[in-house]
């Protein structure tokens, strides 16, 4: 019997890589090779060796070629889905100069406020960009490098994204895709294009940048013939522009042009995200308005503060994540990294509402409630930015897709389940960052809208549906109440 036609779909995240050896043609997940990545830094910095990226990326790959028992030459195409903002900086011979600065790098937030103004206000940036600097943003870390490490700055050859980094790695070209470049603060999602001014602005010349295919499932190149030997796969297969992370989970949930429109995905892990893929470009303030993978748009907010910092807290209490009880009575908002959504980058872990009979187990709960409801007032922001009515009986109706390593937890499905009052879709894939990249391989390698292939992958059956419970107002009122008196006087708040 011959083989299947396979592409690959890689995940690389700010922890690990994940490459996904996807049947082209049924979507089936034939394997799942894995590789660990470094994160180094302390007191806000967070950086990684890109070079640690690609050796991750080989051993993934190989990885995943040994479990799935296929020979090389069923593979046809693979796709990079990278951790968004990373600012890389190469010479002449494309090797980092440095280490790279990542996305949960909140150094950069002097620069970003200083940015804002400098351009005039949030509102400016917000109808170019889509986005408000702030110190998750390419833009915010590359004004920080410049400022605090000129040599590398001034040594730069070019300037790459983390997914591009890797695409580049593999196909020998300089690209990205609109989804990932709109998340740089020097794209315009309102042109389609690098902006000119606000690359003066920022000192950074275009020449620096790579091309932007027109979406992340544009063939940007083949695979060359050095990294067909890293990753022992054949030569001249198809390379996708990829995309980000974000854009890419998207893609793997049928979200966008050809499936479904303005339906809200949560995703629970390091960070907490929520995002929709629209038809109107987003130009709020409070979210992040970037550009989709398939030529939609994909207004999105991010918190920095979720699983890892409930975990955290877990730790501190000597509790298993999963011994829990409600907060009662507590608040504790778990901001142990600052904060991104809220705009809050030096912003500590804040308790209050302490009592003789609380327990470690309710001061557990209340760091999930703090952590929850922190990233669906974010969720509410997002409807209203696709000129939706959060609060509207058909709009509440619309359930929230739960994916990410929380999804997966008995504590976080249900303390979403009731902070939200909506129905859940917890989707069967559990590499949805991987099957979008996945699609975007398979439309590179063979045409079709990568969005529609994502869609009649889905194997039916395989969600698991919960219906809605009756919305905890009591704790949604009690959270939100310190935390709009608090950003102020102990969070770090404007």
């Amino acid at each position: 019997m011959p083989s299947p036609a396979v592409v690959i779909g890689v995940d690389s995240s700010t922890q690990s890589t994940k490459a996904a050896f996807i049947d082209a043609g049924t979507g089936e997940q034939l394997a799942v090779g894995r590789a660990p990545h470094v994160v180094t830094g302390e007191a806000g910095a967070r950086e990684s060796d890109p070079e640690i990226w690609w050796r991750a990326l080989c051993e993934a790959v190989a990885a995943g070629l040994k479990e799935s028992g296929l020979p090389a030459r069923a593979v046809t195409g693979i796709a990079v889905a990278g951790q968004q903002h990373g600012l890389v900086v190469l010479d002449r011979a494309g090797r980092p100069l440095r280490p790279a600065l990542l996305w949960n790098d909140t150094r950069s937030a002097p620069q970003a406020a200083a940015l804002t103004e400098a351009l005039g206000g949030p509102e400016a940036w917000t109808a170019r960009t889509g986005s408000v600097p702030v110190a998750s943003i390419t833009a915010s870390k590359w004004q920080w490098l410049r400022e605090n490490d000129p040599a590398s700055a001034a040594d730069a050859a070019a300037v790459r994204l983390p997914h591009d980094f890797l695409t580049e790695r593999l196909a020998g070209v300089a690209a990205t895709d609109p989804g990932d470049a709109s998340g740089s603060g020097w794209y315009s999602t309102a042109t389609g294009a690098y902006d000119p001014e606000l690359l003066d602005l920022l000192g950074l010349d275009a020449s620096l940048l790579p091309e932007v295919a027109p979406t992340g499932a544009a063939r940007i190149g083949s695979l060359t013939e050095a990294a067909a030997q890293a990753l022992g796969l054949p030569a001249g297969i198809a390379v996708a522009a990829g995309t980000g992370d974000n854009m890419s989970a998207a893609v793997g949930l049928g979200l966008g042009g050809a499936g479904l429109l303005d339906h809200p995905a949560l995703s629970l892990g390091t960070s907490g995200t929520v995002f929709a893929a629209s038809r109107t470009r987003p130009t709020s303030p409070a979210l992040n308005g970037f550009a989709a993978a398939d030529g939609t748009y994909l207004p999105l907010a991010c918190t920095l503060n979720c699983t890892l910092a409930v975990d955290k807290v877990a730790a501190l209490l000597g509790l298993d994540r999963e011994d829990v009880a409600p907060g009662g009575e507590a608040v504790l908002l778990p901001y142990l990294d600052g904060e991104r959504t809220p705009d809050l980058p030096t912003a500590s872990g804040l308790l209050t509402g302490l009592r003789h009979d609380t327990t470690r187990q309710q001061l557990l709960g209340a760091a999930y409630e703090g952590a929850a409801v922190t990233v669906l007032r974010a969720t509410d922001e997002l409807l209203s930015a696709c000129g939706l009515d959060p609060a509207a009986p058909e709009v509440a109706a619309r359930p929230l897709r739960l994916i990410g390593g929380g999804a997966q937890g008995r504590m976080w499905v249900e303390t979403v389940r009731r902070l939200s009052g909506r129905p859940l879709v917890i989707p069967g894939s559990g590499e949805l960052v991987a099957l979008g990249a996945a699609a975007l391989a398979a439309s590179a390698a063979g045409g079709g809208d990568p969005v529609a292939l994502a869609t009649a992958w889905q194997q039916s059956g395989t969600d698991r549906q919960l219906p809605p419970v009756e919305r905890d107002t009591e704790t949604w009122e009690r959270v939100t109440s310190v935390l709009e008196r608090a950003s102020e006087p102990l969070l770090g708040g404007p």
